[in-house]
């Protein structure tokens, strides 16, 4: 998996790309607990993540927990529609504030 960081303002953006399972969650992580427990604001850009498995739904979900804990703000964007279908299922969806793209999120939690 490879993941790069921006930041736009205030809100930190980490791009992730490739699949999030098992092998590859550890490092997104890392990256995603500190980042949520540090800016008020924060964008985790999906849509060049093709696959996501229960681990990596669980390095997302601990994610916008820390956020949460921290009142920070954590928004996902551009789930694929398989990514999407996995999110929805799993009832994930609803804990989420999902956008289509970066710049609209960013907006959002300004």
């Amino acid at each position: 998996m490879i993941i790069q960081e921006q930041s736009i303002g205030d809100v930190a953006v980490v791009v992730a790309n490739g699949r999030l399972d098992s092998n590859t969650s550890g490092h997104l992580e890392e990256i995603l607990s500190e980042r949520a427990r540090s800016r008020p604001a924060l964008v985790v850009d999906l849509k060049d993540v093709a696959y996501v498995s229960s681990a990596g739904l669980r390095v997302l979900l601990k994610a916008a927990k820390l956020a949460k804990a921290g009142r920070n703000r954590l928004a996902l964007v551009g789930l694929a529609p398989q990514v999407k279908e996995v999110f929805d299922v799993s009832g994930f969806t609803p804990i989420f504030q999902i956008f289509d793209d970066v710049g609209t999120a960013a907006a959002a939690l300004s």
